[in-house]
């Protein structure tokens, strides 16, 4: 309870406390705050630890507040600020001063000396703005460890803004067991050109996010769309109008004729093609999950694009946690108004389920991960505060709005008629290939719409597990577009070689054989991790493939409500038209 207290302190009165960092406006002679966050091994960017867990000193300068964070993003994301103590005016330079000293007994030693020989550096924030360092370096043949122990601030400031901030590191001292360390630092201020809304395009790497080949693989993915597009219409068109132009005939037979016809395919299950999925209130809740994280993935890439959220720390992560309780009727409507249509009478515990279902899956993932990241004391361990925060999200926000949603789906579109009379005696379903089997299409469902993004999830990738800051959301927005297009197209040809080998069961055939783009997806994050990167160790291990399992699954939901929602209207379409006695 005294961290949730301290939690909402914070954010209660941080505004007032750092009002000038909030505004980002100074006057001069006015304190600038140097705030250390996280320091950790350099191939493992998330094993990361309070920055005074290694036995740095911090200067004499008291602040206010010691530590904070500054929304939920941060707290969530692990960023852990910590007042440095340095005494750093606006536009005031500093000589070259000692701001504390340590004495290295061997637990120090050894700390320091472990911390190199791992690559270990640390982050820091002034004014917003990441700072990054290394804490030293080993010599080359690994017996002797350096730590740098002079730091050089060269602040840029353009009128009363802080533009720019560039870090050296001065001043190797070889450890050794039992000396002293004094620790100084300097700042240099100098007049920059640069606008205060330039001042994060330094932080970008548009050699790497613009490369050629992510072009090349937009331009691969859109003329895929093309291709696909037009195949998908030149198949069902052409087959379609045959079988409207043959079904219509045997309308104009009698009786008896149409009994001794050739009748097959399609039409011959337009009584149990509309018969309700099994398991429908799992079904429905899955539908309603995956249309709930569309909406949420469309809405956020288009927040972050108008925007420019990324310059600002852990606004994108808060972002999509408000993002996705606002729009949590989207998940009651989709899934209420399908589970009413499917007969379903448990619509109460259906909302439940299909809003709990992916804060469940994320909450437990990150409990699991919490008890390693605590074991380890690392920062990543989600605060107890924020814990109790997104539970109230998920219980006051999430799920009233979701029953919201429930409510408006089971009146608005809950009791829509299919256009064919279901039959009462399911209909037997014939033997027929065995890659016709709902099973391989699933399997085989997810390959072409994995193969439209695989190439922007390496740059997403190492955005996230290399720390490149990911900026390029237009690509991002195209690539869902491309996505959703090619899931929806696959889905359909799937759905309507399904049916015509006269297999009603096309509702989670569709659903799975979408969602298995998710399945390739996290095979590829393998590969990502043993031949793309040097990460280590226990805790890297499981954070890496725990979130990346809840962002597969993730994906597989949306992949799949979409996969289902547009068969279903292609379905609906089809037998719409066509005329049954």
């Amino acid at each position: 309870m005294k961290h949730f207290i301290e939690f909402l302190y914070l954010f209660s009165f941080i505004a007032f406390v750092i009002a000038d960092e909030d505004s980002h406006t100074y006057k001069d002679d006015e304190d600038v705050l140097l705030w250390m966050n996280t320091v950790g091994p350099y191939h493992n960017r998330q094993e990361t630890y309070e920055y005074f867990r290694l036995p740095f000193c911090k200067g004499g300068k008291e602040s206010l507040i010691d530590r904070h964070h500054e929304n939920l993003g941060d707290a969530l994301q692990g960023v852990e600020l910590k007042y440095s103590g340095l005494d750093i005016k606006f536009k005031q330079n500093v000589e070259p001063t000692k701001y504390c000293e340590i004495e290295l007994d061997q637990k120090k030693y050894e700390s320091f000396v472990y911390a190199v020989d791992n690559h270990y550096w640390y982050q820091m924030y002034m004014d917003d703005l990441p700072i990054w360092g290394i804490v030293g370096e080993a010599d080359e043949n690994g017996e002797d460890f350096y730590m740098w122990t002079h730091k050089k601030l060269e602040i840029g400031y353009n009128d009363n803004q802080i533009v720019d901030i560039n870090l050296t590191s001065d001043k190797k001292i070889k450890l050794v067991a039992n000396i002293k360390i004094q620790f100084t630092y300097e700042v240099v201020w100098k007049s920059s050109d640069t606008l205060f809304r330039d001042r994060y395009e330094k932080y970008l790497d548009p050699s790497f996010f613009q490369h050629r080949i992510h072009w090349f693989s937009i331009f691969n993915s859109f003329m895929m769309v093309i291709f696909l597009v037009g195949l998908v219409s030149m198949i069902l068109m052409r087959t379609l109008r045959k079988d409207y132009a043959r079904y219509q005939k045997d309308d104009d037979l009698d009786d008896m004729e149409r009994d001794l016809g050739d009748e097959y395919g399609w039409k011959q299950i337009h009584g149990d093609v509309f018969r309700a999925a099994s398991y429908p209130l799992i079904f429905s809740s899955l539908v309603g999950s995956g249309s709930h994280i569309l909406a949420t993935a469309l809405s956020v890439v288009l927040f972050v694009m108008l925007g420019d959220l990324y310059t600002e720390r852990g606004t994108v992560v808060s972002t999509a946690v408000f993002v996705y309780a606002a729009l949590a009727p989207v998940n009651g409507y989709a899934g209420g108004s399908l589970y009413a249509r499917m007969g379903g009478r448990s619509w109460i515990r259906q909302m439940v389920i299909g809003a709990l279902l992916l804060p469940t899956l994320v909450s437990s993932t990150a409990f699991f991960i919490n008890f390693i990241a605590m074991y380890y004391h690392a920062s990543r361990a989600i605060p107890f505060g924020t814990m109790v925060a997104m539970l109230c999200i998920i219980i006051f926000v999430i799920l009233p709005l979701s029953l919201i949603g429930t409510i408006l789906g089971r009146n608005i579109s809950g009791g829509a008629s299919p256009p064919c009379r279901v039959n009462a005696v399911p209909r037997p379903i014939p033997n027929k290939r065995w890659f016709m089997e709902p099973s391989v299409i699933a399997a085989l469902g997810g390959i072409l719409p994995f193969g439209s993004i695989f190439i922007e999830m390496y740059f997403i990738f190492t955005s996230f597990w290399a720390y490149k800051i990911y900026y390029v959301y237009g690509f991002t927005l195209l690539v869902l577009l491309i996505l959703t297009i090619v899931t929806v197209c696959v889905t359909i040809v799937c759905t309507y070689f399904l049916l015509n080998a006269e297999d009603y069961r096309w509702q989670w055939t569709s659903f799975l054989a979408a969602s298995s783009t998710a399945a390739y997806v996290y095979l590829y994050s393998f590969y990502y991790f043993f031949f793309k990167t040097k990460m280590y160790g226990l805790f890297q291990t499981t954070y890496y493939f725990g979130y990346m399992a809840v962002f597969s699954i993730a994906l597989g939901l949306m992949c799949g409500a979409l996969g289902f929602l547009g068969t279903s209207l292609f379905v609906r379409k089809i037998y719409t038209y066509v005329k049954i006695d």
